[in-house]
């Protein structure tokens, strides 16, 4: 969900008001020293039979994409925000397939994708104080990658989400009309996209891959504890350019409905799959602001979670898994910390990812996928 962003994405010295509303959202401040997971946190799991109950398969191409991430992040992401090295950005999990060996080409892309990205829960309320630098499609650019914001209502529901998914492609201008399309959904962006897929089918003449980027794909057990009223205080955030819509994000949300779908829809069978999780470690890549709901999550259901979801609900089934990540919902998509110094210091403390690295790489691997 972009989830975290409405706990304590306003908390700034200018704007104390709305961190007063946001905070209501937060289930909690963090309590006592008493804290016993109901499923610890690991790393020893089996990656491609994810899931709560029941099997999920994924391909596991994590390798190759380790690969291509550690070679781009070598080359140049010492000079981009937010460094980290490789090893500290991809978590192993598990037993993870070796590297192919295979060059990875630095050029410029050579397909004509058109990159769209959906946002999560919440996104409209917070932009404006988020302040976007707009570094990662700015960055993409430059090695002849097109990103482009598909901006959706961050309250509504999935179901209405779709149809303004598939109103922005119908509509879009010549000369990106017609192009084969790459959708990466972050956190309730996923769900608003699959359900895209299956309302509107013609999409599949266009879209030719689909990433669940730390994606709700099976919800987030925090859905089911806030409330539409308190969902709505989103809209007093200041300058907030959102409204309810038909206020059915929490609906969309829940792990018992998203799970549901999951499981009873078929997804077009010729666009590729891919997943992206978040995986942090809870002691040292959870910002304080996101520590509380990474606790309530624990509690609830596993301490394997980015603080928004569990890492199985990040998974699409049948895609090829990429990575596992160091770094927290927040982080993985939304730099708080870069704009806000004193988010940075405070609830957002462990903001730093590498994602112009992260979304170089994931582009160069499906490239080179679709191009097999």
């Amino acid at each position: 969900m972009q989830s975290g962003l409405h706990r304590r994405a306003a908390l700034s010295a200018a704007s104390l008001p709305a961190a007063v509303l946001l905070a209501a959202l937060s289930g909690g401040i963090l309590g006592g020293c008493s804290f016993q997971p109901l499923v610890p946190w690991s790393r020893d799991l089996a990656p491609l039979s994810l899931g709560a109950g029941e099997e999920l398969t994924l391909v596991d191409g994590r390798g190759r994409f380790r690969e291509i991430f550690c070679t781009v992040n070598r080359d140049h992401g010492e000079s981009l925000p937010d460094y980290r090295p490789c090893e500290e950005a991809l978590t192993h999990i598990g037993i993870e397939p070796p590297a192919t060996g295979a060059p990875v080409p630095l050029g410029a892309s050579e397909q004509d994708l058109l990159v769209l990205m959906v946002p999560g829960f919440g996104y409209q309320c917070v932009k404006n104080w988020l302040d976007h630098d707009y570094s990662a499609p700015l960055h993409l650019a430059e090695h002849g990658y097109q990103v482009e914001l598909l901006e959706v209502n961050g309250l509504a529901s999935s179901a209405a989400n779709a149809a303004a998914i598939r109103e922005f492609i119908a509509n879009l201008p010549p000369g990106k009309a017609g192009r084969p399309l790459v959708l990466i959904g972050y956190s309730k962006g996923a769900p608003d996209i699959l359900e895209s897929l299956v309302a509107y089918p013609e999409l599949a003449q266009t879209v030719v891959a689909v990433v669940s980027f730390a994606g709700a794909v099976g919800g987030s057990p925090l859905a089911d504890s806030v409330t539409r009223s308190r969902m709505e205080l989103l809209t007093k955030v200041p300058r907030s350019e959102c409204d309810s819509g038909d206020g059915g994000a929490l609906q969309s949300l829940s792990t018992e409905y998203r799970r549901q779908w999951i499981r009873e829809q078929e997804l077009p069978a010729d666009i590729r799959y891919y997943s992206v999780i978040a995986f942090p470690d809870p002691e040292t890549r959870i910002s304080t602001g996101l520590k509380p709901s990474w606790r309530e999550i624990s509690e609830k259901a596993d301490a394997r979670n980015d603080s928004q979801l569990i890492f199985y609900d990040q998974a699409l089934p049948g895609s090829t898994l990429l990575a596992f990540t160091n770094a927290d919902h927040w982080a993985m998509a939304v730099p708080v910390a870069r704009q806000h110094a004193f988010a940075a210091a405070t609830f957002a403390n462990r903001n730093d990812f590498p994602r112009e690295v992260m979304l170089e790489a994931l582009l160069r691997y499906i490239e080179e996928d679709l191009a097999r």
